[in-house]
Order: structure tokens, then C-alpha cells, then sequence
């Protein structure tokens, strides 16, 4: 073989070893590189943190307008007690004083009631006879008055009679006719009142229901009287103290218990009322199950504190409100404001 054809026969096998390692190269490196992973799906709940808070929420009491500086004449009820809607739970000093008003505008009232019944009904059975028996009196004496006046004129026209005699006949006359016109006017008032006279004592009674229920609604708030029917959870004030702007009292209904959610404003899309959830509790082992009842309507800043410095610190997130079980409100009903976690699902 010539040296050129040797020289030609290595260069062609190079290139074949050249080929080989390029292809043995690709498919190494095929091998290892590793397949695509595929995305994250997205999150299917949304968890957020909340605080534990009574369906009812929590009801401060405190005095009606005047009595912010009242003092505290007596507590009836201490934390923990169960409370009636409607019932008595402390009186402050001014409440004596207001009874007292109440029973004047009462007697008021009654006098006002007698006055109209009287003013209605006119004049009794014995006033009315004696009227009668007085106009009768007044119409005989005013037939004879006449009759003398009238005997007075014919003398004096005769001349047999004096005209000063005459003159006092008619006067006696005239005025006997007066009475007796006076008399059936009064007779007419008893048998048959005047509408003025009805309507100025109705409006007099009026005048003193109105005060007596004025009376009645200021003594009502020198008492502090329970909203709700509930559990006092806390007691402000005491007996002797003075009732300030924090108020006395507050109460809850503890039977049925919710969970307050701050949910992220970008988290709404996935909710819906009645969507199941979970609630884990600081302490407890178990995870307590709830119910979305109520998405509120604002959104606001977040009130809950987060320890992430990396967490947003103007987030804007929307009160959920998850109803708890009959039993885990039992669990849970003297924990009112503690914090919670909760997941919520889809």
C-alpha cells in the first residue's frame, strides 16, 4: 500500500472514532439529564389564622346617657352567672329618686283620668235635680216679677202710680229673667259637656302619660338589664364604684361559639358559605371541624400579628366567620378570643 493510501485510510478512521465519541457522548448525556417536573398545583384550601369568638359576639354594658358617672348602688350577678334576657343585673344610685318620679307621674296621671271622666260625665244625678229645682224657683219668680211690672206700668199710666215704682218692677223682672237664663245654661252643662272642655282635659291626660312614660323609660336606665339571654364573662365595675366609658358588664351567649378568620382579600375566590373547614387549637390534640356560615363584607387591614419578617405588612384580608360543632363550642366556650389556625376547603 502506498503512503498515500495509508495516509487517506487513517484519516478516514479518525473521523469514524471522532463520529462514534460524538454519538456515545449525546446519548450519555441524554441519559442524564433529568425529565421535566411538572408545576405545583395550586393550593386547594385556604388557611388563615383566627380567634375564637361567640356567635353572639361579645356584649359590653354600660349605663344609659347621664349615668356615665354614676355609682354602682348594687351588682347582682357575678362572673359566670347565667343571665335571662330582660334581667336586673345592677342598679345605680339614681334609681330611688327615679322610682319616685314614676309614682308622681302616676299620680298625675290619675288625677288627669278623674278630671276627663268628671268633664264627661258633666254634673251628677243630685247636682242636676238641684238645678232644676232652682231654675223652676227662678221661673215663678220671674212669672211674678212680670206680673208686678206690669200692674206697676198700668198705674202709671193712669196716674195712680208712681214711675219710680214701675221703673223698679221692670228691673226686678229683668233680672229674675237673667238668672233663670243663667241657671238653664248651667244645667245645659251639666247634662251635656262641652267639646272644649273634653278636649282640654283629654290633652291634659295626654300631657301626663307622655311624662309618666318619660318617667318610666328614665328609671328603666338607672337599671343595667341584660340584652340577651347569656353567661357574664366579665365584670368591670363593682358595687361602689363608678360606672365609666368602659362600661359594667359583659355577656355572651357561650352555646353557640364561631371562629373568626382574617382571610387574605386574594384568597376570596375560593370561598363559599358552607365550605367545610378544620380548626386547630394551641393545646389540643384534636382538629375541631366548622362550617363557613358568613363572609363579611369589608376588607380591611389584618388585625392578626404574624411573626414571618418576610410577611406583608399592609395586607388586606376579609373576616370569615366558621360556625363550630355543639361540642367543640363546649370545648372552646371559655377560650373567647384566643387565637386559632384554620384550613379551610374548597
Amino acid at each position: 500500500m502506498t503512503r498515500g493510501a495509508r495516509l487517506l485510510l487513517g484519516a478516514a478512521l479518525l473521523a469514524a472514532a471522532a463520529g462514534a465519541g460524538f454519538v456515545w457522548m449525546r446519548d450519555g448525556e441524554a441519559e442524564r439529564t433529568p425529565a421535566p417536573v411538572a408545576a405545583p398545583a395550586a393550593p386547594i384550601g385556604v388557611g388563615a389564622l383566627g380567634r375564637v369568638e361567640p356567635a353572639s359576639r361579645i356584649l359590653r354594658l354600660a349605663p344609659g346617657p347621664g349615668l356615665e358617672t354614676s355609682r354602682i348602688a348594687r351588682l347582682l350577678v357575678a362572673e359566670g352567672d347565667r343571665v335571662e334576657a330582660g334581667q336586673v343585673l345592677a342598679e345605680f344610685s339614681e334609681a330611688p329618686l327615679r322610682d319616685a318620679a314614676v309614682q308622681q307621674a302616676a299620680a298625675q296621671v290619675a288625677q288627669a283620668r278623674a278630671k276627663l271622666d268628671r268633664t264627661r260625665a258633666a254634673g251628677r244625678p243630685a247636682e242636676i235635680d238641684a238645678q232644676k229645682a232652682r231654675i223652676e224657683a227662678l221661673r215663678n219668680a220671674e212669672a211674678s216679677a212680670r206680673r208686678e211690672a206690669e200692674r206697676a206700668e198700668r198705674l202709671e199710666r193712669s196716674g195712680a202710680g208712681a214711675e219710680a215704682v214701675a221703673e223698679r218692677a221692670r228691673f226686678l223682672a229683668n233680672r229674675t229673667r237673667a238668672e233663670r237664663a243663667e241657671a238653664e245654661a248651667v244645667l245645659e252643662t251639666l247634662l251635656h259637656p262641652r267639646p272644649e272642655d273634653v278636649s282640654l282635659a283629654e290633652a291634659e291626660l295626654d300631657a301626663a302619660e307622655a311624662a309618666l312614660g318619660r318617667a318610666r323609660a328614665e328609671a328603666a336606665l338607672a337599671r343595667l338589664t341584660a340584652p340577651i339571654a347569656g353567661t357574664v364573662i366579665r365584670v368591670i365595675a363593682r358595687t361602689g364604684e363608678r360606672a365609666g366609658t368602659d362600661g359594667v358588664l359583659e355577656i355572651a351567649d357561650l352555646s353557640r361559639m364561631d371562629v373568626v378568620a382574617d382571610v387574605y382579600e386574594t384568597d376570596l375566590p375560593r370561598l363559599r358559605l358552607g365550605a367545610p373547614a378544620e380548626v386547630v387549637v394551641p393545646g389540643e390534640p384534636e382538629r375541631f371541624p366548622a362550617t363557613v356560615r358568613e363572609i363579611g363584607w369589608q376588607v380591611r387591614r389584618t388585625t392578626q400579628a404574624g411573626t414571618d419578617p418576610v410577611a406583608a405588612v399592609d395586607a388586606r384580608t376579609v373576616e370569615v366567620r366558621l360556625g363550630l360543632a355543639p361540642d367543640a363550642a363546649a370545648a372552646l366556650a371559655r377560650r373567647s378570643n384566643m387565637q386559632v389556625q384554620v384550613a379551610i376547603r374548597p
